[in-house]
């Protein structure tokens, strides 16, 4: 190992051990990495970026999991072969992490500045004071405003992009000289993407950081990284600088990757049935969230504005992209249309019926005719409900199926989702998130409807699996005559499904256009700043 070289991980085999055998989850792994470099290790889910990541710092669990055999050394000392105290003075502290979810990784039950002292009172001894100032010091470095009065707040007060900026500044606390990074922006929108990566690029060349960046988003990969390392099943499949592995890929698994990010627009024609009256129109909607004001004795109710007189038309066949950051009421939009949420004023016509002035009765038999697909489909799934029981309930319960006709019916919804027939006797937890999506897309499609809400339904999922689903929506759509609102903080996936695209901002409708002379020609300076954010290989 040469004197320039950080960390440099040779032939490391990770093995986990379950009911069904033995599952080889890294396989004859072998990398470096140089000071102040930053490596990408890329490939989709399941293909054992963070376990090879996880595995250097002692942190997946043993058992079931085991390290077979490699080295990995780190300024010449073997992490591997380190007892569990040695590791401990080497997270946090030489090597730090930042992880996918920081709502997960933050105590609830502590203040940020418990947190943060923490990580400095373990490894440098410092006093508290000092520890305070320098924390303060941190999360003012990573940008955020009013430091030392939001350092003394709850996670749950802290935006996403926030709460992972805390994550950022509690891995540079200490100081490290290698920072793995493992997907820290899957779950942001693209604007609060682009600021973290452009913070991270930047504590990295101020500090001569040295990084691993663990993504499936080869655009955030071309973004951030010197070199790439390329990951399928365990395996590595190629690695080099990012200039030649994304300009030049010699293998066919990256040539899948690369083919997968979405630069185009819709690859069908549209389904629009222009001379037909709109299917659903959305006139001056109002919809707020009571909060109470005011002394104990006085206190008022007053609403904070979630959509802000929005006026909306979906005509009969279309794929309406709606976009916009986090908060600005994309969902809130989308579920007022279902009454998920309630509106205060307004009109949703749907089909000639307006939504918001039918009683219970009148909407109950509108509500089948509306199906929404929810962003996380392991929570809108009964865990407890077989792929039979979730796809059979709204055929029964709707009568169009009967206990002898309903078996096949499943089957069709099934090949029509491409899913295996042999699954469906199984549960949402074996299937993989693809296909748990598949799963409530077909419940989605069940009952026949005219609209469908798809609220970020591929947001969660690597670039491969995510152009499936895409493809799938854009097949069942035109197969089923459906009309959708698609809502997305992407605007290249926005590009390739949509018609037609609605900017949202802090609750109202700041632009509207078809999705190329949109994307052509953005009028306002928010839809460019959505544009730009966008990575690009």
């Amino acid at each position: 190992m040469s004197q320039e070289t950080l960390l440099a991980v040779e032939n490391l085999r990770v093995v986990f051990n379950t009911r069904n055998g033995q599952t080889v989850a890294v396989e004859n792994l072998h990398f470096s990495l140089k000071a102040g470099e930053v490596l990408g290790i890329v490939g989709e889910s399941g293909s054992g970026k963070s376990v090879a990541c996880y595995s250097l710092l002692g942190l997946i669990p043993m058992p079931p999991g085991k390290i077979e055999s490699g080295r990995a050394l780190f300024h010449g000392q073997d992490l591997l072969q380190m007892s569990e105290a040695e590791l401990r003075q080497v997270r946090g502290n030489k090597i730090a992490m930042i992880f996918q979810d920081p709502m997960t990784c933050l105590n609830p039950n502590m203040r940020i500045a418990d947190q943060l002292t923490e990580v400095l009172l373990q490894h440098k001894g410092v006093s508290k004071q000092q520890a305070l100032e320098k924390a303060i010091a941190t999360l003012h470095e990573v940008g955020i405003q009013d430091a030392a009065k939001r350092i003394h707040e709850y996670p749950h007060q802290f935006s996403g992009g926030m709460r992972q900026r805390v994550m950022i500044a509690m891995a540079l606390l200490a100081e490290p000289e290698l920072l793995i990074a493992d997907e820290p922006t899957t779950a942001l929108d693209v604007t609060v993407q682009a600021q973290i990566l452009t913070l991270i690029k930047q504590l990295q060349q101020t500090r001569k950081l040295a990084v691993i960046f663990i993504t499936h988003d080869l655009g955030v990969a071309a973004q951030m990284a010197d070199h790439v390392l390329v990951m399928e099943k365990g395996k590595l499949v190629e690695q080099g600088t990012a200039v030649g592995i994304f300009k030049n890929p010699t293998q066919e698994y990256t040539r899948k990757l690369l083919s997968a990010v979405l630069t185009t627009a819709k690859p069908v024609p549209s389904a629009v049935q222009p001379n037909e009256a709109p299917l659903l129109e959305i006139k001056k909607l109002q919809v707020g969230f009571p909060h109470r004001v005011g002394a104990i004795f006085r206190r008022v109710t007053r609403f904070a504005r979630g959509v802000d007189d929005v006026s909306i038309t979906i005509r009969r066949g279309e794929i309406l992209g709606l976009v916009g950051e986090s908060g600005s009421g994309k969902s809130t939009l989308g579920r007022s249309i279902i009454r998920l949420v309630d509106a205060q004023s307004g009109e949703i016509v749907f089909n000639g019926k307006n939504l918001l002035a039918a009683t219970e009765v009148d909407f109950s038999s509108v509500r089948p005719q509306i199906q929404m697909i929810f962003q996380d489909p392991y929570a809108s799934l009964n865990p407890r409900m077989t792929v039979f029981d979730t796809l059979a309930e709204p055929l029964l319960v709707h009568k169009l199926a009967t206990q002898a006709t309903v078996l096949e019916k499943v089957k069709e919804l099934m090949d029509d989702v491409g899913l295996d027939r042999r699954f469906i006797r199984k549960y949402p937890h074996e299937f993989s998130g693809g296909q748990r999506q598949r799963i409530a897309i077909a419940r989605a499609i069940a009952l026949k409807p005219r609209l469908i809400i798809a609220d970020e339904p591929v947001s969660a999922l690597d670039v491969t699996i995510r152009a499936q689903i895409l493809a799938l929506l854009l097949e069942l759509t035109q197969k089923h005559n459906l009309t959708m609102l698609f809502i997305s903080h992407d605007m290249s996936v926005v590009r390739y499904l949509c018609d037609r695209v609605v900017v949202m901002q802090k609750g109202k409708l700041i632009e509207e256009g078809e999705t190329e002379q949109l994307f052509a020609s953005p009028q306002q300076e928010y839809t460019r700043h959505l544009l730009a954010a966008i990575p690009t290989l």
